[in-house]
């Protein structure tokens, strides 16, 4: 049983050790039997060692009255004078009823006959007073209750018997005719109950016995009958539980036995910072043991409960809507509790779902979040680049998270953001790790196998805030259930490849300029006119990209995500959607293509590293005069026609090293284009990124 049955009330000893508030006192061997005790005879007597006269001494006449009354009393666990009650060794819940060897034949064969019944008697009301005890569970204090009142019935049937025994007019094959009803009921019953002591079974293991033994007695109709009344009673206590649970979102089991069970050492805080969001999925949880005519609607059950819990959290009183036609006091073949248990799921569903989109603005909330993490409005990130250009430049160590926020507030507030009422929501902070290894957190087989792939991709010895600078945002209870910190890895993740491709089509443009600022110089032909047309390949690669990403990714699956959320029925279908949406666009930004990622990372870099050569490259390759040697009269004198700047080519080396550039971009490029082309036949969102790549190659 669950931990909760250690808090519940225990029974009194007194009422275990003192036998004749149980009833066992007219078991016992060493009471006198209230019929010996009126004939002066003892106990021990009545084996027939002790006994003046054997029942054989008698004539069969009054063989037959004498079994008769002795039959009277088994019945109801009393031992007679000619019938003893032993005990098996090993066994004390079993025991057999023994006649007297020397007893008319026949008359041993009735009695034998009806035996079973007294057996069925003293086992059920043994059951009885043991289950009736705190610590057995509500579902067998009904069980025994039911048990009880029928045990009643059967003590005044074995009294009406015993007043026509009185009368004269009960012979013992009367006895046997009025009892034959009762035996297959009772010995059905009695073998439950030997199953459910044997096993110790409480709760819905109660409620399965008793179902599955009313469905093995399909050929009796009186004993189905019964068995289901018994399932009936004892599932009361159990459909209470069950109705606070779809009704309240309350579990109110102090032994236990619901099938549901309440992990409160999980908050609803610990969504925000914990990465695997156990509390939506590990709150509240499924046990084993679950009822055979719930088992299908099990999951449904829960649901409703959750959701009645998450309103109940966010301080929003809400109750399903009870009438006297939906309470669940009964269940059978009519599957009328299905019903209302379905309609309590509907409504509670409903209120939730409205209660998020409507008070909380959960589609509100997503668009925030798109139009930073997913770069959805970039105004503001180009302005942050610019102010923030110095402190991203740092290594880790000494970049200050505070400053940037402050700078990312000011961004913030100087842009076409500061519109939006979410902006303060938005946070940054600075990872300790690259983008590859980073990955490697989300935990995901798919994800874990990517980063083992791509693990042989040099790590940058010196990593700056530009590899590392990430967004975050602050989600409040209860849109973390969807925008759990699973989810927000994810969108940070997304972020950091956005935020890198559009560092390196920065830098481009930075080189791109260089190259415009000594247009005017007639350089064709020269390193400078290579160096101009690898830098627009360059460009024309990360704006491809970029443009990828963005128009061909995020903003086609951002509108399904949006279609898709507008139709969810439950809060559970818009997590599964917005769970669809995240992983895909992982995939789709290549994140999770090990191969591809790690060329378009390569390629970067070469990018990189060509925007920071390119000022060394163009200064190098030109000569541009001092003003003192404007002024010089040598120069005045040759009459030079341009007056301002003699070309002059440095070295070798310079061309050398546009030409390594040029080589080494085009040999990842196109080494990028079949696998893109191999690729796109499983993956199709890739042919339209495979045509453009392609196409770069043939510029050069």
């Amino acid at each position: 049983m669950d931990s909760t049955t250690s808090s519940s009330s225990s029974t009194p000893r007194w009422n275990v050790e003192r036998p004749f508030l149980t009833g066992r006192f007219h078991q016992e061997t060493k009471a006198m039997s209230r019929f010996a005790e009126a004939k002066g005879f003892s106990v021990e007597s009545f084996s027939g060692a002790g006994l003046d006269k054997a029942i054989g001494c008698f004539d069969a006449a009054v063989q037959e009255l004498i079994v008769i009354d002795d039959l009277l009393s088994a019945m109801v666990g009393i031992e007679g004078r000619y019938i003893s009650i032993k005990r098996i060794r090993g066994k004390e819940d079993h025991v057999t009823f023994q006649v007297d060897p020397s007893m008319d034949l026949a008359l041993q064969e009735l009695a034998k006959k009806i035996f079973p019944l007294c057996e069925s008697f003293l086992m059920i009301n043994q059951f009885v007073e043991s289950r009736s005890q705190f610590k057995n569970g509500l579902v067998n204090h009904a069980f025994a209750a039911a048990l009880r009142a029928l045990l009643l019935d059967y003590q005044a049937m074995v009294a009406q018997l015993e007043h026509q025994f009185q009368l004269g007019r009960l012979s013992i094959q009367g006895l046997w005719f009025y009892c034959q009803p009762m035996m297959a009921s009772m010995q059905a019953l009695s073998t439950v109950i030997q199953k459910a002591s044997a096993n110790n079974f409480a709760g819905s293991a109660v409620l399965n016995l008793l179902q599955s033994q009313a469905k093995a007695m399909a050929g009796d109709s009186a004993v189905r009958s019964l068995l289901e009344k018994m399932t009936q009673c004892a599932s009361n206590a159990y459909l209470g539980i069950l109705e606070r649970w779809v009704y309240e979102g309350v579990i109110d089991d102090p032994y236990g036995e619901f099938f549901i069970a309440e992990n409160k050492s999980l908050q609803k805080e610990s969504l925000t910072q914990d990465y695997d969001a156990k509390y939506w999925r590990q709150r509240y949880s499924l046990k084993d043991g679950i009822p055979s005519f719930l088992a299908n609607i099990a999951g449904t059950i829960l649901t409703t409960g959750k959701y009645l819990n998450v309103m109940r959290e966010c301080g929003h009183t809400v109750q399903v809507p009870v009438s006297e036609n939906s309470k669940l006091m009964s269940f059978g073949s009519n599957h009328h509790y299905l019903e209302c248990i379905k309609a309590a799921y509907d409504f509670a569903s409903s209120e939730l779902l409205n209660l998020i989109k409507e008070k909380y603005d959960l589609i509100g909330k997503l668009r925030s979040i798109k139009h930073y993490l997913l770069l959805d409005q970039g105004d503001f990130l180009v302005h942050f680049m610019d102010i923030a250009r110095d402190e991203l430049t740092k290594k880790l160590d000494d970049i200050s998270v505070e400053k940037l926020q402050s700078l990312l507030d000011l961004a913030l507030r100087t842009t076409a953001a500061a519109a939006d009422p979410c902006h303060e929501d938005l946070t940054c902070c600075v990872e300790r790790s690259s983008l590859l290894k980073r990955l490697g957190t989300l935990k995901d087989p798919e994800v874990i196998r990517t980063v083992a792939e791509v693990n042989d991709l040099e790590e940058p010895l010196n990593i700056t805030g530009l590899e590392t600078f990430s967004l975050s945002y602050k989600v409040q209870w209860p849109l973390s259930i969807v925008i759990s910190r699973k989810a927000l890895r994810k969108y940070q993740l997304i972020f950091r490849f956005l935020f890198r491709c559009k560092h390196v089509d920065r830098q481009l443009c930075g080189a791109w300029q260089v190259h415009q600022g000594v247009r005017a110089l007639n350089m064709r032909g020269t390193a400078i006119s290579r160096s101009s047309l690898l830098c627009r390949s360059m460009l024309k690669f990360i704006n491809s990209l970029l443009h990828y990403l963005t128009f061909e990714v995020l903003e086609p699956n951002w509108h399904i995500m949006h279609n898709r959320l507008q139709t969810a029925k439950s809060i559970d279908e818009v997590v599964q959607h917005h769970d669809f949406f995240l992983d895909k666009c992982l995939r789709e930004c290549l994140l999770l293509l090990p191969e591809l990622l790690k060329k378009v990372e390569r390629l970067k870099s070469l990018c990189l590293q060509y925007a920071a050569a390119t000022q060394w490259l163009i200064s190098s390759s030109i000569d541009i005069p001092k003003l003192d040697e404007l002024s010089d009269g040598s120069i005045g004198n040759s009459r030079s026609p341009s007056r301002a700047v003699k070309l002059t080519s440095r070295n070798a080396a310079v061309t050398d090293s546009i030409l390594k550039f040029e080589r080494e971009f085009n040999a990842e490029l196109q080494s990028l284009g079949p696998i893109l082309s191999s690729s796109s036949q499983a993956e199709p969102y890739l042919s339209h990124l495979a045509q453009w790549i392609l196409g770069v190659g043939k510029d050069q």
